[in-house]
């Protein structure tokens, strides 16, 4: 097991140890808070997570972990009575025993962002009778009617488990290669043979995994006969390696990593009978189009296979022939800059007369009902609705329920009849707020997770039209404070942002000002929700005011709005992230303009990075974690989306890449902090290394602090606690007078 502590601190440049003021020391209660945050993780172990209606509607499944240790346990709510039990713990399979993980499991889980422990997913089967769980590569069905559970005679290290649609087998990934169990026996059969670590047969590969959210690579047909698996190919794409740096002696271990205008996996698509025998190869233009995006085997309609070209600028949905492997276009999507991809569509409808498809070709995100044949039949969901995820479809009444809304900061469940006006539906709260939403099978039950400025996630369990049945129970932690945080749109741009105060703040004192920052193409920071202003306002307490923005090139705001960044990382992410300063402090006259920093997290910790060595005159001091230095060492599906092939757009991957910034004399630095864990495997801990290596170079100083053995995630309580102690106490040193 890898030690999870921050290794060392390393002075670079002019700075020594001894020169450096003593750390400014926190009140009691702000190192309570801090202990509490990074023990609970966030104040969110204990909450229900995975919720899941049964097609009776009669209970909803649901994970929940221990206040203070996140491993998750099933429970069911009864939604008659309202009354909730513990179905299944993992002390009661594992019996004392320790929990452990496949190297293979460990990737997929990092890939998910999944920290917790215990049971991390479940599937119930389509006649909702049995659950299937997996702990430490073994599988487990329990019967929901008895309580019982089986445990299958499956070999260990099983990843990726599924019911057949009939619930009387499960298939899975062992050892490279796909396997079935019989339920009636429980007895495994071999589907698939003859994989290897370099060529797996049912595993999605890394940037299948790490950038299109597809995670799995196998998939039933309907009637159970068959099986549909990837072959990945990864033996012609670059290794790169991690060593434990605490212990040398353990030698390093490989990732097969596609770095831009590199070789991908060779991905292929099988289909094979369930008792073995021949492949047959799904046949489409592998060369113009080498991304397996997308694979869907729907009840009723045909396997269907979406494929896209290197750049995204042009994707098929093709129709397969299951017999031959043949297929047959249903329709081209096309975007000179890029396409964003959506995991959850094709969504065939029940009957198999046609399917639901996500657009973005009329300028922002549309849900279009398509007939069998991929002809536009109209469109569901306009693109100023804001939609953001498909919650279900109700082919008899055409009413489709979204996660979304037109305001980017705010998120609601809402109902859209054939393709109307959509209809909000709430379980009983008002104000602004941030929700998710399921809705069962037949439409009558939902379930919503509220949280709000003023309140953290609560799970409502709701009929269709928002009366509130009753509430998923909670064990979590509450926070003792509730941040104080407004919410206005600064500058003509009308950017989202978001401002915490000190509670103690006198009127009219002048303060530096924190910018917690990401404003990469896929995620927005300003969010209507408690939750991530908790932090915020621990910082803020210190003597800081602490601002988010959402500039250009950020997701929610339109496809031109997003693709602003197109070809250049460096240029609008930036310049919007100063003005949107300048406009708060236009607006706000504690603003002190001259003392404002800049901290943020991977596409975050790029930009922090970016702003000491591009503006330094701006911004006094930055703190970046895990940042992404030179795009030529990022992975071939997210950068070349944005910035292109490098051999076609060298300028792109020049001007974005924080070396170029680095070795520019001309300039100077603010005052950086680099952090970044030495076993991430995704953004490589030699991108930090590279940074550090040219700064020394150029004679910029700055610190550097290893978090030994953390990948991309930080999930250790003390680590947690311990860096943002660091990252404060650079902010007191550069920021405060």
């Amino acid at each position: 097991m890898r030690i999870l502590l921050a290794a060392a601190l390393l002075f670079v440049g002019a700075s020594a140890l001894a020169q450096q003021p003593p750390a400014k020391t926190m009140t009691a209660s702000q190192d309570t808070f801090l202990k509490d945050f990074a023990e609970t993780r966030r104040f969110m172990s204990g909450r229900p997570v995975n919720p899941r209606i049964t097609p009776d509607e009669k209970t909803v499944l649901f994970l929940r972990g221990q206040p203070r240790a996140p491993v998750q346990t099933l429970f069911a709510f009864d939604v008659a009575s309202g009354e909730t039990k513990e179905l299944l713990t993992p002390e009661a399979i594992l019996k004392g025993g320790e929990e452990t993980l496949t190297a293979e499991e460990k990737a997929r889980r990092e890939r998910m962002r999944v920290s917790s422990r215990g049971f991390t997913s479940y599937q119930l089967s389509e006649d909702g009778e049995r659950i299937l769980v997996s702990l430490s590569g073994k599988l487990y069905v329990v019967e929901r009617s008895t309580g019982k559970s089986l445990a299958l005679n499956t070999g260990a290290g099983v990843i990726d488990p599924r019911f057949s649609l009939d619930g009387k087998q499960v298939a899975y990934v062992r050892d490279h290669d796909v396997f079935r169990i019989d339920l009636a026996t429980n007895k495994e059969h071999r589907v698939t043979s003859g994989g290897t670590a370099k060529k797996t047969h049912g595993l999605a590969e890394f940037v299948a995994q790490e950038e299109m959210s597809r995670f799995s690579g196998w998939w039933w047909s309907p009637d159970a006969k068959l099986i549909a698996y990837t072959e990945s190919d990864t033996s012609g794409v670059e290794n790169l390696s991690i060593v434990d740096v605490m212990h040398p002696e353990r030698g390093a271990e490989d990732y097969a990593y596609p770095r831009p205008g590199k070789n991908n996996a060779k991905v292929r698509l099988g289909i094979t009978p369930v008792t073995g025998g021949k492949t047959v190869w799904v046949q489409w233009d592998a060369e113009q189009y080498p991304y397996l995006a997308t694979v869907d085997w729907p009840k009723a309609g045909s396997l269907t296979v979406l494929v896209q070209n290197r750049t995204q600028t042009e994707q098929k949905l093709l129709a397969v022939d299951t017999a031959t492997g043949k297929t047959r276009e249903l329709l081209t999507e096309k975007d000179e800059a890029w396409i964003d991809l959506e995991q959850t569509f094709p969504k065939w409808l029940e009957s198999g007369q046609g399917f639901l498809w996500y657009t973005e070709r009329n300028g922002g995100p549309e849900v279009e009902l398509r007939n069998a044949d991929g002809s536009l039949a109209r469109s569901l969901v306009k693109p100023e609705a804001g939609f953001r995820g498909l919650a279900r479809y109700s082919e008899k009444d055409g009413t489709l329920y979204f996660v979304g809304g037109p305001n980017p900061s705010e998120s609601y469940l809402w109902r859209v009849k054939d393709g109307g006006a959509p209809e909000v539906v709430r379980p009983g709260t008002t104000g602004p707020a941030v929700e998710t939403g399921s809705v069962s099978k037949s439409g009558g039950l939902a379930v919503v997770t509220h949280a709000s400025p003023t309140s953290m996630p609560r799970t409502y369990v709701a009929r269709a039209d928002g009366t509130r049945v009753g509430e998923l129970p909670s064990v979590a932690v509450e926070p003792g404070f509730t941040p104080v945080v407004e919410y206005r749109e600064v500058g003509p741009l009308k950017f989202q942002s978001s401002l915490v105060r000190p509670r103690n703040m006198k009127p009219g004192q002048k303060l530096p000002v924190i910018v917690e920052v990401y404003a990469g193409p896929t995620v927005t920071v300003v969010h209507k929700s408690m939750a991530p202003h908790l932090l915020s306002q621990w910082m803020a307490d210190q003597g800081f005011l602490i601002a988010r923005f959402d500039g250009r090139g950020t997701p929610l705001r339109g496809s031109k709005w997003q693709r602003a960044v197109h070809l250049d990382f460096s240029g609008v992410t930036l310049e919007d992230q100063v003005a949107a300063v300048q406009a708060l402090a236009a607006q706000v006259p504690e603003v002190d303009l001259q003392r404002v920093g800049i901290e943020g997290w991977s596409f975050g910790g790029y930009m922090s990075a970016l702003a000491a060595l591009k503006r330094p005159d701006f911004f006094k001091a930055a703190v970046a974690g895990a940042p992404v230095v030179d795009w030529l060492d990022y992975d071939t599906h997210y950068t070349e989306r944005y910035l292109g092939l490098p051999q076609q757009h060298p300028e792109a991957y020049e001007k974005s890449s924080l070396l170029t910034h680095a070795r520019d004399t001309s300039k100077g630095i603010s005052p950086l902090l680099l952090m970044h864990g030495t076993a991430d495997d995704n953004v490589y801990f030699f991108h930090t290394l590279k940074l550090s290596d040219a700064l020394f170079r150029a004679g910029k100083p700055h610190q550097l602090l290893p978090l030994s053995g953390l990948t991309h995630m930080v999930p250790d309580p003390l680590v947690t606690q311990r860096q943002y102690e660091w990252v404060m106490n650079h902010f007191k040193q550069h920021l405060a007078k």
